[in-house]
């Protein structure tokens, strides 16, 4: 199966250089970067690295849908610039695909720390995807491309665009979330400090659950470069 890797970037210079060497590992189909305009190196390291560059407005949602609209691979995986997958995790996620039943999937959760409450948040995420379907774009949602198309993307919104395609996509068909963990940073947690931005996160999701307007949640959750 051909798969594309889509990574939308605004100032991630600082991280991208080794998300692409330890993606290239990987061996996918191809190596998309939708840079949002960033004001460091990101877009040089990009073009050095990726196979393709591709500069879009900014907005993780939109970032993404042009990532995907210049995809040639039969399966869109979407990650994040301070993320990561094992070559186990994605030969399983290979693996699982096989299934035309399924529309596609993410994995679990893992932070890149030892701390022992980012331990417990990550493995409290894979447990809230796992029975409530409560998907993140930290966990590396993929699926097929003809199901995206036929999604018709992801919804342009300022914040949760990944918790509400992936709440669609669980309409068009079976979705598997995968025992294995995509790595996330944990600069967020570490620098907003990990009871805030727990709270937060939980907060900005019951009331985006609610129908609270995105565009005020937004606001809320500030830019961690």
């Amino acid at each position: 199966m051909k798969v594309s890797i889509i990574i939308p970037t605004l100032n991630e210079a600082s991280v991208l250089k080794q998300t692409l060497e330890d993606i290239r590992e990987l061996a996918p189909f191809e190596i998309i970067v939708v840079d949002g305009a960033s004001q460091d190196d990101t877009e040089a390291i990009a073009q050095q690295l990726a196979d393709k560059t591709v500069t879009s407005p900014p907005g993780r949602a939109a970032q993404m849908n042009a990532g995907a609209n210049s995809a040639e691979g039969e399966l869109l995986l979407f990650l994040h610039a301070d993320s990561c997958i094992s070559k186990e995790g994605y030969q399983s996620m290979l693996y699982a695909m096989q299934n035309e039943k399924i529309a596609g999937g993410a994995f679990g959760l893992k932070i890149d720390s030892n701390n022992f409450a980012l331990k417990l948040i990550a493995f409290s995420a894979t447990l809230r995807a796992k029975y409530f379907g409560l998907v993140y774009g930290d966990q590396a949602i993929f699926v097929r491309r003809m199901v995206f198309e036929g999604m018709n993307g992801y919804s342009t919104l300022p914040i949760c665009e990944d918790l509400e395609f992936f709440r669609r996509l669980q309409k068009k068909g079976q979705t598997t979330l995968l025992k294995d963990n995509a790595m996330t940073s944990a600069r967020r947690w570490e620098k907003e400090g990990i009871a805030f931005t727990t709270a937060r996160n939980i907060v900005i999701v019951f009331l985006f659950l609610l129908k609270f307007p995105p565009q005020i949640l937004s606001k809320w959750y500030l830019s961690i470069r």
